[in-house]
């Protein structure tokens, strides 16, 4: 069976060998879903996941923007529309330096089992930029998008593709690239997700990645009949899905001791609760501050400059921040600090040594595709609202984003249960994601 994962990762490999975090994402895949493909005579030679991380059409442009004070800039946009077989692409923007062909390959090809898993009609895709928001004007950000939206309305629609923010793009991005779509194409659709209140945008909408990953993670803790409660988390990130993440956690009856951000991150060993995340949200999101001034208004506090939290002891560790950030010597430490829990909240953050360590330690790991699919699913129900010309409450979204994040838990349980009892949530996301794609592209045909 090895030798039938490495001629196929050596074919992928000889396409794509500049292209490090997609070939990540696509080996740990492969060496699941290949063996449980070789078991199952239905999917047996149809080369289907060799079809599945050919991208249907990557999309490249030019996006010329001007500054405030007057110079010309030029960056890259890109969008790759990875799968469309079970509904029209789905995933998120990203604006920011490190964005690259490589990067947002991983992140659409990731996106299509995520999407499969909510069991929503979504297909997988991801784009954005090298743009970097940070530092920007509103204005500049504005005319930027306006920009990038002149030429990505040509690839998308609300039964084509339907782009949402990501990393750089959040409710401020989302209007202006929204703004420009309508104006273009002179129609008011469910083109975007991550919309305002008050324009077609969902309740839960930004607080939903954080909240499905600490969902998930409760549904692994209950597993074994445990909870969050009394436990001490890690989290890393203090963005968007770090914040809400931080804020489940809390409502659980959690500790969590740590949030970061580039610079490093703080430890708070009296635990971070309601009114410090608050100043927190308003540090990051009103001021785009460093989490480093966390620590002026809560002097007991510590600021590690240049670290990373997984040195600190908890209980539940909570990646939020962004790809590769936890390697295998941070997971050694983490288990030997007593972890029992790690769900991803950002996408792939986890190294596969980290992965390897955590397996081999028979400790609960979540990957990011199942954990982390609240934010799509609640994406998905915003595009079910516009298509009704209808609003669910606050409770109804939480409601329906519960029930998805058992849902995925169930199905990750039913494909990734060992024959000793131990739950390979790897092996369970990547085999129930893999089946309902495979399943729709043999009734396709061959395209």
């Amino acid at each position: 069976m090895q030798a039938k994962i490495d001629a196929f990762m050596e074919e992928v490999k000889a396409r794509d060998a500049h292209e490090p975090e997609f070939l990540q994402a696509v080996q740990e895949v492969a060496e699941t879903v290949i063996p449980y493909i070789a078991s199952n005579e239905i999917y047996n030679g149809k080369n289907i996941l060799l079809r599945m991380v050919e991208p249907e059409r990557a999309i490249m442009f030019r996006v010329s923007w001007v500054d405030d004070k007057g110079e010309i800039h030029v960056n890259r946009g890109y969008r790759i529309q990875m799968n469309s077989a079970i509904g029209p692409y789905k995933g998120g923007l990203r604006f920011h330096p490190s964005v690259n062909l490589s990067i947002l390959k991983f992140l659409a090809f990731e996106q299509v089992f995520k999407n499969s898993l909510t069991t929503l009609p979504m297909g997988g895709g991801k784009g954005g930029s090298d743009f970097d928001p940070k530092g920007k004007s509103d204005d500049e950000i504005m005319r930027f998008c306006h920009s990038f939206m002149s030429e990505l309305f040509r690839h998308i629609g609300p039964n084509t593709d339907v782009p949402a923010g990501d990393i750089g793009v959040g409710a401020r991005e989302i209007g202006f690239l929204f703004g420009m779509y309508r104006k273009l194409r002179n129609e008011f659709t469910g083109v975007l997700t991550g919309k305002g209140l008050s324009w077609g945008g969902s309740e839960i909408r930004p607080e939903a990645t954080g909240y499905g990953t600490v969902y998930f993670a409760e549904n692994m803790l209950k597993t074994k009949g445990g909870s969050f409660k009394g436990k001490t988390i890690t989290v890393s990130g203090s963005g968007n899905v770090a914040q809400y993440a931080t804020e489940k956690a809390i409502q659980l009856g959690a500790k969590v001791v740590t949030l970061s951000d580039s610079s490093g991150y703080i430890y708070d060993a009296d635990g971070i609760d309601e009114d410090k995340l608050n100043f927190v949200m308003k540090l990051k999101n009103e001021r785009r501050g460093r989490i480093s001034e966390y620590t002026d208004t809560y002097p007991s506090a510590k600021f590690h400059k240049g670290k990373t939290p997984w040195e600190e002891k908890c209980e539940i560790a909570l990646p939020c921040a962004t790809q590769n950030e936890l390697n295998g010597e941070d997971a050694k430490t983490l288990i030997g600090n007593g972890c029992i829990c790690v769900s991803e909240g950002a996408n792939m953050p986890c190294t596969s040594e980290a992965v390897a360590a955590f397996h081999k330690a028979k400790i609960f790991f979540a990957p990011g595709k199942a954990s982390n699919a609240g934010g799509v699913a609640t994406s998905g129900l915003e595009m079910t609202q516009n298509s009704l010309r209808f609003k669910w409450t606050r409770q109804e979204v939480d409601d329906k984003l519960q029930q998805i994040m058992n849902d995925i838990h169930e199905k990750c349980v039913e494909y990734g249960t060992e024959d000793d009892g131990y739950i390979d949530y790897v092996k369970g996301a990547n085999i129930a994601g893999f089946v309902k794609v495979a399943d729709a592209m043999l009734a396709q045909g061959v395209i």
